[in-house]
This record gives C-alpha cells, sequence and structure tokens, in this order.
C-alpha cells in the first residue's frame, strides 16, 4: 500500500515539474527526454530478471502500445499541460482508472456493478466539477483545447492497460515495459526533430535539466513500485491511489507555481476521489 501511495504521489509531481520544464522546452522534446532517462534508470533491473526473447509477431503490437502510451499519452498531456494548471490536468487525468473499468467492461474482461457505475458517474461529476470555472470565466466552450488533450491522454492510458494484458501475462512485466518505453523514445525522436532538438544543443539552464532528470526518475520509479505493488495487493488497491496525484500537484502547483487554488477544485476533488472509492471497494 506504501508503494502504491508513493506512486500516486510521484505521479502529481511529476505533473508539476513538467509543467516547469515546458517553459524551457516543447511538449515532444520534454516526453523524449522524459523517456529517456525512464529507461535508462530501468536498465539495470531489466538486466537482472529473466530474460525472455520476444516472439516476432509480438514486437510490432508491444511498440505500438509503447509508442501511444509514453509518446502519444505524454505529448498529449504535455500540450495539455501548456494550457492549463497541473492540479487541473492531475485531476482530469486521474479519471484514466475509471477509463480503464468502462472499456474493459465494453469488452467484456470485467464486469461493471452498481457500485462501479456509481463511481464512474461521481468521477465525471468531479471532472465537470473542475471544469465548471472555466465555463464561467470564458462563457463556454472557447480554450477547451487542453482539457481536450489531457483528457485524450487519460483515454490513451486506458486503451494501454487493457490491451497489454496479454502481453505481460505472456512475458515479464518490466521487460514489456523496458521494450515500449524504448520504443516511444524513437518515435518521439521524430516529432522532437520537427522541434528542431538535434539542431543544436539544448539551451536549458540547470533547473530545467533538474526538471527533466526529476521527472524522467519519477516515470520509472512511478512504474516500478506500481508493478511492485501489484504482485503483492489487488489492482483495484493499487488504482485508488491514483487519487493522490491532484492533491499533491494541487499544493505543489501552488508552492512553486503559485498556481491558485479555488474552492471548486476542493469540490471536484471530493467527488473524484469519493468515485474512485466507491468504484474501487
Amino acid at each position: 500500500m506504501l508503494a502504491a501511495a508513493t506512486n500516486g504521489l510521484l505521479i502529481g509531481a511529476a505533473m508539476v515539474a513538467s509543467r516547469f520544464a515546458l517553459e524551457q522546452m516543447p511538449p515532444a522534446t520534454l516526453a523524449m527526454l522524459r523517456y529517456s532517462v525512464g529507461a535508462l534508470c530501468l536498465l539495470p533491473l531489466l538486466l537482472m530478471i529473466r530474460r525472455v526473447r520476444f516472439e516476432r509477431r509480438d514486437l510490432l503490437p508491444v511498440a505500438l502500445l509503447g509508442i501511444v502510451q509514453f509518446g502519444v499519452l505524454v505529448g498529449l498531456l504535455n500540450w495539455g499541460l501548456q494550457r492549463m494548471p497541473s492540479a487541473r490536468a492531475a485531476l482530469i487525468f486521474a479519471t484514466f482508472p475509471l477509463l480503464t473499468m468502462l472499456l474493459a467492461a465494453a469488452l467484456r474482461l470485467e464486469q461493471m456493478t452498481l457500485a462501479k457505475t456509481a463511481g464512474v458517474l461521481l468521477t465525471f461529476s468531479g471532472v465537470a466539477l473542475a471544469l465548471g470555472d472555466k465555463v464561467l470565466a470564458t462563457g463556454g466552450a472557447a480554450g477547451w483545447w487542453g482539457e481536450a488533450a489531457v483528457f485524450a491522454s487519460a483515454l490513451c492510458g486506458a486503451i494501454c492497460s487493457v490491451f497489454y494484458r496479454p502481453y505481460v501475462r505472456k512475458y515479464p512485466t518490466l521487460q514489456v515495459s523496458w521494450f515500449a518505453m524504448v520504443a516511444s523514445v524513437a518515435f518521439l525522436a521524430l516529432l522532437a526533430t520537427n522541434e528542431n532538438f538535434f539542431d543544436h544543443w539544448p539551451r536549458f539552464d540547470a533547473a530545467g535539466w533538474g526538471a527533466v532528470l526529476f521527472v524522467g526518475f519519477a516515470s520509472a520509479a512511478a512504474y516500478f513500485l506500481w508493478l511492485w505493488a501489484l504482485a503483492h495487493t489487488s489492482p483495484t488497491r493499487v488504482t485508488v491511489f491514483v487519487s493522490i496525484s491532484p492533491p499533491t500537484a494541487a499544493l505543489l502547483g501552488w508552492a512553486l507555481l503559485a498556481e491558485p487554488l479555488s474552492p471548486l477544485f476542493f469540490a471536484a476533488l471530493a467527488c473524484l476521489a469519493g468515485g474512485l472509492w466507491l468504484a474501487n471497494r
């Protein structure tokens, strides 16, 4: 449970550090550097486990899942973080466990109970509250592209969580994760080329490089702790701790980036936490 809780804290902290780093670098560049650092952090662990050779037919699906999970997902998330506070982004992104439940139920991999359905409705009520102050401020849906991008990134996470299932059953989870992460780095390198990353040495200051290293390490550590927690307790008990990430991002964003905390956000947070608890109880 401590590992799962630490995973939630790291997700929220990485949101804030990413938003800080995005002031100095574009989204694809940050995503490429993030998972390059993450892959290097996981490499020593990979060398310690029993290696299993991938079947040729599984290489492309795992690589595509990695591109979606570590490339498209994080690219959308970083793009959204450029346009909204990290607390709001963390709140929207924290819906991905429930999106996973909905997708698994649609594919008949998991049964949707009354409690899970109520939890889904309560969670999306929280998201509506989180966006409510933006509606009042803008008078409509104008400028919602940041929120839509973060929600799309959560949906990408849900899709990958479901379709990874046959491969993590067939191969060691850490090996699948590392291969998928490396595949995403190759994909993100192409996107970073369009952002002129390879034209000259990156002009980040020490704080920017520190944020990149922290986000990369946090990504690797969070994923490792998530896998370790799954090996010692049920998936629902692990997933529910993702709800720790929004208050973590809110408090760190307020303390480090001077992002405001509104009463409406706390009402949304209460709905989200209650929905996650109800869906996972």
